[in-house]
């Protein structure tokens, strides 16, 4: 289902650093601190991509509030589908793995 990739890091550090700047990148506006901070690791750079679009994706679901009638449901819909896809992106840096997420790696791809 979600397909694993390889990153050659035979140069990058994999200290802990790496690993933690890759966690925070799927707690909410959290991203933006392995985006800024450690732009020259590939790993963390790879998993903060995912987690800004997935910020981006809770961001545009606050606005579906708004909506009429469908607005609640397309909200928890869409803000469960995030809660799903953040903690498989926390499963695959503990497991120290790069999973692409289903939909989101299409979006990063456009980032």
């Amino acid at each position: 289902m979600a397909e694993a990739i390889l990153i050659e890091t035979e140069n990058a550090p994999c200290g802990c650093r790496s690993y933690l700047m890759a966690g925070l990148s799927y707690l909410g506006i959290l991203c933006f601190v392995p985006l800024l901070m450690s732009r020259d690791d590939e790993y963390v750079y790879f998993h903060a991509k995912q987690g800004l679009v997935l910020w981006m994706w809770s961001v545009l679901a606050m606005f579906a509030l708004h909506l009429p009638l469908i607005g609640k449901w397309l909200f928890g819909f869409s803000s469960m589908g995030v809660l799903v896809l953040s903690v498989a992106g926390l499963a695959s840096v503990a497991l120290r793995r790069t999973w692409r997420l289903p939909l989101i790696s299409y979006f990063v791809a456009l980032v």
